[in-house]
């Protein structure tokens, strides 16, 4: 498939995504073909494969450098990341990359055991984006569409930061995005 949109996704994620990702001993593309590979090897669907890949492209789109919230900023990167793919994916890829921060903050919230599973990167921005959800929040979120995909896709966020853990390469997961890409025009 030659398709310039394809061609940008995996041109950031080869390209762009060799900073460290956050306090872990991975880059960013360790950590987005990690999160990818979780979804696949648990059977997700097409759209939340992709989803797990591309769930942090918006680090990889601003200019704020490798770990904005070592200085107190909050990067918004869920945010960009999903104006970036809304232009290109249906809201089954899209969504869940615009509520994984907030899937955070869910599953900090209404699991006791949650937050100790954090990473000391993930415990830094959480203080960012607003800390664990209130009952009023929780139920708010879950009431969202696509907020059971989104916490899906956080538990493997979470769980892609493995040092030297072997993955498929970008080239693996390219047919999972293709299949979720929007025709021209959308």
């Amino acid at each position: 498939m030659n398709d310039t949109r394809l061609d940008r996704i995996a041109s950031l994620l080869t390209l762009k995504a060799e900073g460290q990702y956050g306090l872990a001993a991975i880059t960013q593309r360790q950590h987005a073909l990690q999160a990818a590979w979780l979804a696949e090897r648990a059977g997700c669907s097409d759209a939340l494969i992709a989803a797990s890949l591309m769930h942090d492209i918006g680090h990889m789109i601003h200019d704020l450098g490798d770990d904005p919230a070592a200085t107190g900023i909050d990067d918004l990167h869920e945010e960009r990341g999903h104006a970036f793919l809304a232009r290109w994916f249906g809201p089954e890829v899209s969504e869940p990359v615009r509520l994984h921060v907030a899937a955070k903050r869910y599953l900090c919230g209404a699991e006791a055991d949650y937050f100790a599973k954090l990473s000391p990167d993930s415990v830094r921005s959480l203080a960012l984006q607003g800390g664990p959800m209130n009952a009023a929040e929780l139920a708010d979120f879950m009431a969202q569409p696509f907020a059971a995909d989104a916490v899906t896709l956080r538990r493997f966020d979470e769980g892609a930061k493995v040092k030297g853990l072997e993955t498929p390469p970008v080239a693996h997961f390219t047919p999972f995005v293709a299949r979720c890409i929007q025709p021209d025009g959308v």
